[in-house]
C-alpha cells in the first residue's frame, strides 16, 4: 500500500474522516471475549474507566472535547456489515472454522449496541466512563483507545506545514524499515502485530501491517486487528485478556472464591471454544501465585502469554512450572506482548531458541546483544516463542518530529474494568506500577493473593 502520508495529512478534511472505519477494528480478542460474555454472563453491569497515565501530556488542551464526542458518536452509530460477519462465520481462525456461534453473529447483527458514556474533564484530561450490561461497554475500550490516540496524532498534525509532514513520515517509515530489516530472514521467527490500541494512526497502522506481510513473509504470523485481517486477508490473532477474570474476581462472594476465580475463567474458556484457544494470561493477580496453584489440567493448555513481568523470567518461570508437571516446554508457545522493540524481540527469540552454556540466566548478560552471541549458546529450541508487537510497532515516532519535540511520541492511555455491579474492579499485575483499581481494594487483594514474584518497573506506553 501506497500512502502519501504527508499530502493526506495536509488536505484532507479530517472531520469528514472516521477513525472507527469499522466495528471490526478492534483486537480480535475482544470478539471472542465478547461471545464469551454473551454466553455467560449476558446481563451483568460492568463499567469500564478510560484514563491517560501520562499525565504530563495533556489532552484536553491538544483538542476539544467536541472532536472526541463526534467520533465517539460515529462509533455507537456503526453496524457490523453482513460481509464481516460472513467472514467471522466462514474464516478459519486458529485451523478452526465455526469459531462463531450461528446464534452469537445473529445477536451481533440484530442486538447489537455500544453503551452510552460520561465524559469529563479534569487537569487537562479527559476521564470516559462506560457502563451498561457488559456486552455494552466491553467493545468500547478498543475503540475508545484508539480514537483519543488519533485525535492526538492529528492534532500534532496539524501544527505541521507540508514539508515538515514529509519530513515526519519519511523518518517514521526510515525507523520502520530499519526494525524489518533486523528481522529479516532470522531462522523460525514469529512475529504479530498487536499495536492497535496505542496506534499513531488507523492508516499507519495498516501501512505498517502491509510493511510486515510484505517483507517478513512467514516469520509475520498475522496482526490483532480483525478489520485489517479481514481487509487484507491476514490470520487475525488473540485470545483472551485481563478483564475477565477481573470481573469474575469481582463477582467472587468470599476471599476462597476470589481466588479461585482465576481458574474458573480457565474452566469456562476451554469449554466455551471446546479446547481450542487455550493461551493463558496468568498475571492478572500475580503469574507466580497463579501458576503455584493452578490445576494440573492448565499445564495442558497451548501456551502463555507474557504481559507484565520481565519476559525472560517469566518463560523461565513457565518452563520450570511445565516440567514439574511433567509436560515438554519444547511443545508449548509463550508469547511476549508487553512493550517490546526489535532488540527484545531477538533477544528473546535466541534465548528461547537456544540453550545457554554454564547454566546461565538472564540477570548474567546485558542485553539482548549478548543473547545473540552464538558462542555463548547452543541451538536447541526450549519453548517456541512468538512476539506480540505493539505500541512501538504501530506508533515509534520518537525522534520524527522535524520541530524537535514529543508531540507524537506514545502515550500510557488505558482503558480498564472500573466497576462490576457496583463493585470495585482491581488488578495487580506483575508490576507494582500497573496495579489498577482503589489503593484499599489493591491492598485487599493483596492480602488474597500475595505478591510473589511481583516487581517494580517502569510503565512503558
Amino acid at each position: 500500500m501506497i500512502v502519501n502520508f504527508a499530502e493526506r495529512a495536509h488536505n484532507h478534511n479530517w472531520e469528514l474522516d472516521p477513525v472507527t472505519r469499522s466495528l471490526l477494528d478492534t483486537d480480535f480478542y475482544k470478539l471472542l471475549m465478547l461471545q464469551f460474555i454473551w454466553k455467560h454472563y449476558p446481563n451483568t453491569r460492568v463499567s469500564f474507566s478510560l484514563f491517560n497515565r501520562t499525565s504530563s501530556v495533556r489532552l484536553a488542551e491538544m483538542f476539544p472535547a467536541e472532536e472526541l464526542i463526534s467520533q465517539l458518536e460515529h462509533a455507537r452509530s456503526l453496524n457490523f456489515r453482513k460481509s464481516e460477519l460472513i467472514w467471522l462465520a466462514g474464516n478459519t481462525f486458529y485451523g478452526q472454522r465455526g469459531i462463531f456461534q450461528p446464534a452469537f453473529l445473529a445477536w451481533l447483527e440484530r442486538d447489537f449496541r455500544l453503551s452510552d458514556y460520561e465524559l469529563s474533564v479534569k487537569d487537562g484530561q479527559f476521564h470516559l466512563l462506560f457502563d451498561g450490561r457488559w456486552t455494552e461497554t466491553t467493545m468500547w475500550e478498543l475503540y475508545a483507545l484508539a480514537i483519543i490516540d488519533e485525535l492526538k496524532t492529528r492534532a500534532s498534525l496539524k501544527r505541521l506545514h507540508e514539508f515538515g509532514l514529509d519530513i515526519l513520515y519519511a523518518r517514521a517509515k526510515t525507523k520502520l524499515w530499519g526494525k524489518i530489516e533486523q528481522l529479516r530472514d532470522v531462522p523460525d521467527l514469529h512475529v504479530a502485530d498487536f499495536g492497535t490500541r496505542r496506534r499513531h494512526s488507523f492508516l499507519w497502522q495498516e501501512y505498517v501491517v502491509e510493511a510486515m506481510a510484505s517483507n517478513l513473509e512467514r516469520a509475520f504470523t498475522g496482526t490483532s486487528n480483525a478489520f485489517l485481517a479481514y481487509k487484507h486477508d491476514l490470520e487475525a490473532i488473540g485470545t483472551n485478556a485481563h478483564e475477565i477474570p477481573m470481573v469474575l474476581a469481582a463477582l467472587a462472594p468470599d476471599q476462597e472464591a476470589m481466588k479461585a476465580s482465576q481458574y474458573k475463567v480457565l474452566e469456562l474458556w476451554q469449554n466455551t471454544y471446546e479446547g481450542e484457544l487455550l493461551i493463558m494470561l496468568p498475571d492478572t493477580f500475580g503469574t507466580t501465585q497463579f501458576l503455584e496453584h493452578a490445576p494440573d489440567w492448565a499445564a495442558d493448555w497451548t501456551g502463555q502469554r507474557v504481559d507484565s513481568k520481565n519476559p525472560y523470567i517469566a518463560g523461565d518461570e513457565y518452563i520450570e512450572w511445565l516440567k514439574k508437571r511433567g509436560r515438554h516446554p519444547q511443545n508449548k508457545l509463550m508469547i511476549a506482548s508487553d512493550a517490546l522493540d526489535v532488540d527484545e524481540i531477538l533477544g528473546l527469540h535466541a534465548y528461547f531458541g537456544g540453550t545457554f552454556v554454564g547454566g546461565a540466566t538472564p540477570r548474567d548478560f546485558r542485553g539482548p546483544a549478548d543473547f545473540l552471541n552464538p558462542s555463548k549458546w547452543i541451538p536447541h529450541r526450549r519453548i517456541r516463542f512468538s512476539a506480540g508487537w505493539g505500541t512501538l510497532l504501530t506508533n515509534d515516532f520518537r525522534g520524527c518530529d522535524p520541530d524537535g519535540g514529543a508531540g507524537f511520541d506514545p502515550i500510557s492511555l488505558i482503558c480498564k474494568v472500573h466497576q462490576v455491579e457496583g463493585k470495585p474492579a482491581v488488578k495487580l499485575s506483575d508490576n507494582y506500577a500497573k496495579a489498577l483499581g482503589p489503593e484499599s481494594e489493591i491492598e485487599r487483594y493483596r492480602q488474597v493473593f500475595g505478591t510473589a514474584g511481583v516487581a517494580n518497573v517502569p510503565v512503558i506506553a
